[in-house]
């Protein structure tokens, strides 16, 4: 039987959470809304990219479940704890899989050069998670963009065809030239 807690929280819940695991290196794309000094660019929405490598994931399939990524730059080390259930996180990429035997992996903060290093296994494919796009956007966006991919499908096409018409006429020429 579900707690109260758990009914309560189960809408909120994405649907598909992807299989990350510590070791993996994913890319984290997250909705910012930078505020600005101009009146007029006060909401102002962008995607920000964060890969790194996930050194420890907390939490399982609650709702409250967390993953640590940790980057190096420029010589040091950042680490961000993202929520996946979060609606501000648009989606997750998987990388690359490595093999290691911690569940968490926190050694890694004070290890240097080959120790850093983790043993890569190989993906079946790319592992893209992201939440379905909003049905107002969708709508605008792919009205442009069809027209635009019929625009250029009917250029190729023609392109395609005035070659293929080239090249029958001269094979055509060929075989009569031969006969």
């Amino acid at each position: 039987m579900a707690s109260i807690i758990e009914t309560f929280l189960k809408p909120f819940l994405k649907k598909k959470t992807p299989d990350i695991r510590p070791g993996d290196t994913v890319r984290v794309y997250q909705r910012v809304f930078a505020s600005s000094k101009n009146a007029k660019e006060k909401n102002k929405e962008k995607l920000q990219v964060f890969e790194g490598l996930v050194i420890a994931r907390k939490h399982k399939k609650e709702a409250g479940a967390t993953i640590t990524v940790r980057k190096v730059i420029s010589g040091v080390g950042v680490e961000k704890i993202f929520p996946l259930h979060s609606p501000l996180i648009e989606k997750i990429e998987i990388i690359k899989r490595s093999k290691v035997r911690r569940a968490k992996l926190y050694y890694l903060r004070e290890a240097k050069g080959k120790k850093a290093r983790l043993k890569k296994l190989d993906l079946p494919e790319e592992v893209v998670f992201s939440e379905p796009p909003k049905k107002e956007e969708v709508k605008e966006e792919d009205k442009e963009g069809e027209q635009a991919k019929k625009e250029e499908q009917e250029g190729a096409e023609k392109e395609r065809g005035g070659k293929n018409e080239q090249k029958t006429e001269e094979k055509e020429l060929e075989k009569g030239e031969k006969k």
